[in-house]
């Protein structure tokens, strides 16, 4: 039964349209709050708005690297709401590079979404979000640990660890929150998107042997942890890395 801890919040979730990202807006709106979906693939985002509720929500298409994308879609949400109590900085790429074939396309590619693209998210709602407010952005276990072929995508999650660190000292006259979620790996379609058959059964292997709880996690089990830190239940919580990956950066 929800309890409304976001009751009459506007909140906002990037790369809303699946896996966490869509899974939080849900959480969100369970909880009482008007979610705005970004993401930049409109069939998805018309699928995730029907599935979450049109009354509850709004998508907005936007590819979080192009900053007038991100300047368009706070217009319409400062149109339609006024302003953001919450936001879910969660969009982001995977892509799986052995380090000796590493091409300025695949460095560009993935550090114009993952970093540039959640900074700027951040940034350009600071006009119209609330002081008080809370502020959650996607990191990974990998920003902790090592991985063959993943040596971009970790660098991109540890940059947005060190940025809510440093976002807590810009912000703190202002009384908001940022906070960084790592998930582990999650039962979502980024991760299948990025291996062909045979490597996704080697790479699920792998996980298996390594985490201490034998499996991979929820969704689900991630959005719970987002809304924690979006909600009033973790109001002395600031600048914290919250680990959703079933044990992995403990051991």
């Amino acid at each position: 039964m929800a309890e409304d801890k976001l009751k009459e919040k506007i909140a906002v979730v990037t790369g809303g349209a699946s896996g966490i990202g869509l899974a939080t807006a849900k959480r969100f709106v369970s909880e009482g709050a008007y979610v705005f979906v970004i993401d930049r693939n409109q069939k998805d985002l018309d699928e995730a708005v029907s599935d979450i509720g049109k009354n509850v929500s709004t998508g907005i298409q936007c590819d979080v690297s192009n900053l007038k994308d991100l300047d368009k879609a706070y217009e319409i949400i400062k149109d339609r709401k006024g302003h953001i109590d919450i936001l879910f900085a969660n969009a982001g790429i995977i892509e799986f590079v052995p380090f000796g074939k590493i091409s300025e396309d695949n460095f560009d590619r993935i550090f114009s979404i993952n970093v540039k693209g959640l900074l700027f998210s951040v940034q350009k709602a600071l006009p119209i979000f609330t002081d008080g407010g809370s502020i959650i952005l996607t990191s990974s276990v990998g920003a902790s640990t090592g991985a063959e072929e993943l040596s971009l995508y970790h660098s991109t999650k540890a940059a947005i660890r060190s940025f809510a660190r440093c976002w807590i000292l810009d912000l703190k006259d202002r009384k908001i929150r940022v906070n960084a979620i790592s998930p582990g790996t999650i039962d979502t379609p980024f991760v299948y998107q990025s291996l062909n058959k045979e490597e996704s059964e080697q790479f699920f292997d792998n996980v298996l042997k390594s985490n201490p709880m034998g499996r991979m996690g929820s969704p689900d089990e991630v959005a719970k942890a987002v809304l924690f830190l979006a909600s009033e239940d973790s109001s002395y919580i600031t600048g914290i890395e919250l680990f959703v990956d079933g044990g992995v950066a403990q051991i």
